[in-house]
């Protein structure tokens, strides 16, 4: 049957319309999934505690209050990996997040008493792997997203040089780190992002800086 001109449609179409917007957060819920292997880690990344991060229910930028790890996009896109682009269907869907299982773009209602509650953060995943937890929890009080923050803001304040080095020793270690831990560790290079967030080379810029590279000398200026 037709539908009418104006006749509401509250089921899924199946247009790709929310997946091609990004993954969905996972949530405690969502715990089985990741540890039985229906959804892998290198699939995954994490925005990190203090990490800037866009409010979709509220609107406007905030900052993360703890973990929120997310299905990685495909390419440069925020589009969901699992995105069938061809059929526009999900290609994980019986083993979806539990955001996948209770949005509904007609109506947002069960989707916004959910956002944001109950996240699994990294530590409820990888805290009991000996070794692996603490290089994480150093890079991310090494790497605050908070300290970041103040040391950015004063940079563009005062171009204080002291300032400026505190702020490429942090995006140093970010960077050899993720390196290391590839060539030494023998990690595979997909699960860096979520071990330990995206590379702040790329994030520094949400706080309106960026690193000029000339091989293994940085320099920090001001994004215009």
């Amino acid at each position: 049957m037709q539908r009418g001109k104006h006749q509401r449609i509250e089921e899924c179409q199946q247009c790709g319309t929310c997946c091609e917007k990004g993954g969905p957060a996972f949530h405690q819920e969502d715990k089985p999934l990741i540890e039985k292997g229906s959804i892998l880690s290198k699939y995954l990344f994490t925005i990190r505690a203090g990490e800037p991060v866009y409010e979709n229910i509220a609107g406007g930028l905030t900052r993360a209050s703890s973990d929120i790890i997310k299905i990685k996009g495909k390419g440069d896109t925020w589009r969901c990996w699992f995105l069938n682009e061809k059929n526009k269907n999900c290609e994980i869907y019986d083993n979806r997040p539990l955001e996948c299982r209770v949005l509904k773009c007609w109506d947002t209602k069960d989707i916004e008493t959910i956002y944001l509650r109950d996240l699994l953060t990294r530590k409820d995943l990888i805290s009991k792997i000996a070794g692996l937890w603490d290089l994480v929890e150093d890079h991310q009080q090494r790497c605050d997203y908070g300290l970041l923050e103040t040391l950015s803001s004063t940079f563009k304040d005062s171009h204080d040089k002291a300032t400026e080095e505190k702020v490429l020793e942090m995006i140093r270690y970010d960077a050899h780190l993720r390196i290391l831990i590839v060539k030494k560790g023998n990690m595979a290079q997909g699960m860096l992002e979520f071990l330990f967030g995206r590379p702040m080379l790329k994030t520094i810029v949400m706080f309106g800086l960026f690193v000029q590279q000339d091989g293994d000398h940085y320099r920090l200026r001001i994004k215009s």
